[in-house]
């Protein structure tokens, strides 16, 4: 029996982007307000690698894959919500180059800063080892949450989040079994546990658990020491945000998701009916391939 698959996506630059076992559909709305569907066949390395498909390891491949898929759909909606009519293909290097330029942004933020706060002022006030790495991740959710709050309040951002909504509302009105139409979709939450805001928080509620562990060793080594352990941070998330897409996940695991789902709140807004339809098309898409 093969193993349960959650249908999901992203919101794009006015669109939604799904992900189902076979392709990926991105559909973005342009601005003679045709609905523009692009369908592109995806290749796991789970698939060819069975080995990839162990717990702890099955994440850090679906996080990798996720950043290399999520890049190409922004791509393309920015081509297509500029009434570009053709797609331009993301050529290797450029996208090689995005998407270590996201990754140097997310150590600068999230790795480098709050070590080096937490070497250069948080251990002059405190002089037990874990009580500065408990510090150092208080420090990191903080900037994490400022991030989030920051961008949630840019102009430019509020529509992608609208269609952020969207695909969470279509995708509790399929996991309901109900016919993909706008009116079953709408009266859903635009709140869903296996959100990647809510895996974010899952990996920083991760990190304080783990690096609370490992001393106090000098801003160098708690830097390499905290790059050297992120794939496991990575797939211990995964496997949390993975319990939690359950139907009925163990207690233990609603309460541990509990705060990316407040935090949704944020990432999210109320779609109108036309972006619905977006998250529709991209959805029906992907089942269509799936014949399911």
């Amino acid at each position: 029996m093969s193993e349960e698959f959650f249908y999901g996506g992203q919101a794009v630059i006015e669109g939604v982007m799904m992900r189902g076992r076979r392709s990926v559909a991105i559909a973005v709305r342009r601005p003679d307000r045709a609905v523009v569907v692009n369908r592109q066949p995806i290749g796991t390395l789970t698939a060819k690698y069975p080995v990839l498909r162990l717990a702890f390891v099955r994440g850090v491949v679906a996080f990798v894959e996720t950043l290399v898929v999520g890049i190409r759909a922004l791509m393309f909606s920015a081509d297509q919500a500029a009434g570009e009519g053709e797609e331009e293909k993301l050529k290797p290097w450029e996208l090689t180059l995005t998407l270590l330029m996201s990754l140097a942004v997310f150590v600068a933020l999230f790795i480098v800063l709050p070590n080096l706060v937490a070497v250069l002022v948080i251990q002059r006030w405190l002089h037990t080892a874990v009580g500065v790495n408990i510090a150092e991740g208080a420090l990191r959710i903080l900037v994490f949450l400022g991030y989030i709050v920051v961008v949630s309040r840019l102009k430019d951002i509020e529509r992608v989040f609208q269609y952020h909504g969207a695909e969470h509302k279509v995708i509790h009105s399929f996991e309901a079994g109900e016919d993909l139409v706008v009116e079953n979709a709408r009266r859903h939450s635009t709140l869903h546990p296996r959100c990647g805001t809510a895996f974010l928080l899952i990996v920083m509620v991760v990190m304080i658990l783990m690096f609370s562990l490992l001393g106090r060793p000098s801003l160098l080594v708690r830097i390499a020491t905290r790059l050297a352990l992120l794939p496991l941070v990575t797939g211990v998330s995964y496997e949390v945000i993975k319990l939690a897409g359950r139907r009925n996940p163990p207690r233990l695991v609603r309460l541990a998701i509990a705060p990316g789902l407040w935090l949704q709140r944020l990432t999210t807004r109320e779609p109108d009916d036309a972006q619905l339809e977006v998250a529709i098309a991209a959805l029906k898409d992907v089942l269509e391939v799936d014949g399911v």
